[in-house]
């Protein structure tokens, strides 16, 4: 006799469809934003073509709108610069620089290109307002368009039998990093104090160590064996400056600092981390720094970048300084003089790259 219900072998199969897409973005920077307010309503300067997903694109830039209902404000539009025989589906986000965020994308609003098609932002920005916002830098401003492109969809096959346990239990994200931020914050079972600019900060040796092969040195070596006071002086460094590195090394992040004095203060955790090989942070604060690089800071910071080796905050500074109108405000500034008298091997290479 045969059996019933379960005693049959059950088949089972599955399979997803997945999205086949392409990520990128473009940087479309305007130089002398004072000369494109001369172009008319309606008329527009463009980027250089850009390909992302097999297709070639362009940002229009309307610097009196687009229209007669738009003439107070930019319109921004992005461009498919091509005949296509099949519509092109893509996600965009267009964002002044200093807010561009490629988390933000939605993936919601999918836009339909069909030949030539433009879509965009209509009142990008006011101008009066823009004309007095942070993003107006030395008559220059940059926008960056992040783009998602859907090239196909596919079917591929999946094991059936797997259990979806998102469906059972939800795994919560890491707390590890506020945990070792509030063993700082109360210094319980701290065991090594550091006295730095006239301020004390409690510690862990074990934590400090793990993270710092500095630390591992100074605080499990040698000075570990001759500092029976338990207090290490650290010279050099500003009080506020070894607290938030202390911040970093407890939560892997950076703390908030008043926004006046950012750029000062990754200077010098910058110098603090290439102190004690901090890797992550000397890289959290050079690109941080490239957002602050002007005028009146590049000097600074190229020489700051040349003495501790960081060679993508160097780029930065290089490529500000390949306008002729950055370059033309930088050279006469004290800072700038007093970089070429100290700092002779950057002006080759700065020379070098503007005859490129």
């Amino acid at each position: 006799m045969s059996s019933s219900g379960g005693g049959r072998k059950r088949l089972r199969s599955a399979s997803s469809i997945i999205a086949d897409t392409t990520r990128g973005y473009h940087i479309l920077k305007i130089d002398n934003y004072s000369l494109t307010k001369g172009t008319p309503t309606g008329e527009f300067l463009e980027s250089h073509p850009f390909t992302l997903g097999g297709h070639r694109w362009y940002i229009r830039y309307y610097p009196n709108g687009y229209d007669s209902q738009s003439k107070d404000y930019i319109s921004i539009y992005l461009r498919l610069d091509q005949s296509v025989d099949e519509e092109v589906k893509a996600c965009y986000q267009i964002n002044f620089i200093d807010d561009a965020d490629e988390r933000t994308l939605s993936l919601d609003r999918v836009k339909v290109f069909r030949s030539s098609t433009i879509s965009g932002y209509l009142q990008f920005r006011n101008r009066k307002d823009f004309e007095k916002s942070k993003h107006l830098k030395n008559n220059s401003f940059a926008v960056r368009c992040d783009m998602v492109v859907i090239n196909k969809f596919r079917a591929e096959e999946e094991q059936a039998d797997l259990i979806d346990t998102s469906a059972f239990v939800s795994v919560p994200s890491s707390s590890l990093h506020e945990h070792l931020g509030d063993l700082l914050r109360t210094e319980k079972g701290a065991d090594v104090v550091f006295e730095v600019g006239g301020e004390t900060f409690a510690a862990h040796r074990c934590v400090l160590a793990a993270r710092s092969p500095v630390f591992s040195a100074e605080l499990l070596g040698l000075m570990k064996e001759s500092d029976t006071a338990g207090v290490v002086r650290i010279e050099d460094m500003e009080a506020k400056v070894f607290k938030a590195m202390l911040h970093f090394v407890y939560t892997d992040s950076l703390p908030k600092a008043r926004k006046e004095e950012k750029d000062v203060m990754f200077q010098h955790l910058l110098v603090a981390a290439d102190r004690y090989n901090l890797e992550r942070l000397k890289f959290m604060c050079e690109e941080k720094l490239c957002k602050y690089i002007d005028a009146g800071t590049v000097s600074t910071v190229l020489a700051l970048a040349d003495q501790h080796h960081c060679s993508g905050l160097k780029k930065a500074c290089f490529s500000f300084l390949r306008s002729l109108n950055n370059l033309k405000a930088v050279v006469s500034s004290d800072g700038f003089k007093h970089l070429s008298r100290s700092c002779p091997a950057i002006m080759e290479e700065l020379v070098a790259m503007l005859g490129t």
